[in-house]
């Protein structure tokens, strides 16, 4: 059984378009897994982990309305069998599997995709991840793309959880791996430099992407973030699908 992300009684599977990153525009069926191994301070699904009895801190506590989740009512657990049904209702190819983090259920993530693989050769298989888990071997051999978000400071998680020096080689050196990096403000490039130099990452395989889920934020912050992708050949990125449907979940 793998554990979903718990949306109004039902699976978080949803069909819609890839917002962020290199696939970003391409029409996707997303998997929202439970869990995750790092906090981010300004994690828009937070609900995958900031759960009841933590004390890890977030954006939304100055909002007198925001509590921590109650994990039992969260989560959703599926079988296999089940999450093919949900992903069969769409006729796309493309599937995106996000989180929380979802390589921390990768062992349980195997013989489901390699059902899929088995049912249909043309299913494209993403994951996001936050590039702390590396793969096994096994799930490696069935992954088409991962999408590495390597955590600044500015998510106010301890460096040595949110940077795993042999996870970040791992990666660096695999051909299906791209780097987005959620960039808060201008002084936030100093450590982008810092860690694609030291795991000789190539620029173009860097994506810098505002943090924001407001779509104001977002477009003073591309202004500036655009010109530093221009100076230094990185990707930008914007967060396509706030700008099309807000900051709403299953979209």
């Amino acid at each position: 059984m793998l554990q979903i992300a718990q949306l109004d009684k039902k699976p978080e599977i949803f069909y819609s378009i890839q917002g962020e990153g290199k696939s970003i525009g391409k029409p996707s069926i997303f998997i929202r897994l439970s869990l995750c191994n790092l906090y981010c301070f300004w994690c828009d699904t937070d609900y995958t982990w900031n759960w009841e009895g933590t004390n890890y801190p977030h954006l939304n506590d100055k909002n007198p309305n925001y509590q921590k989740f109650n994990k039992a009512d969260s989560i959703i657990k599926l079988t296999e069998k089940q999450i093919i049904a949900e992903i069969q209702k769409y006729n796309c190819h493309r599937l995106i599997f996000t989180g929380g983090e979802p390589l921390v259920q990768q062992k349980k993530l195997l013989s489901l995709l390699a059902q899929l693989k088995k049912q249909n050769p043309q299913y494209h298989i993403e994951f996001e991840t936050n590039g702390t888990i590396i793969p096994i071997p096994e799930l490696e051999a069935l992954t088409n793309q991962y999408n590495v978000s390597l955590k600044l400071e500015n998510s106010k998680v301890r460096l040595q959880e949110r940077l795993k020096p042999k996870a970040i080689h791992f990666f660096a050196q695999n051909d299906k791996a791209n780097f987005k990096f959620v960039v808060d403000s201008p002084k936030d490039l100093d450590e982008i430099l810092e860690i694609i130099q030291k795991y000789a990452i190539f620029h173009d395989k860097v994506y810098l992407m505002p943090q924001g889920t407001k779509p104001a934020i977002l477009r003073k912050k591309q202004q500036w973030l655009v010109e530093i992708c221009k100076q230094y050949q990185f990707n930008y990125t914007d967060r396509l699908h706030i700008l099309i449907y807000g900051d709403k979940r299953g979209i």
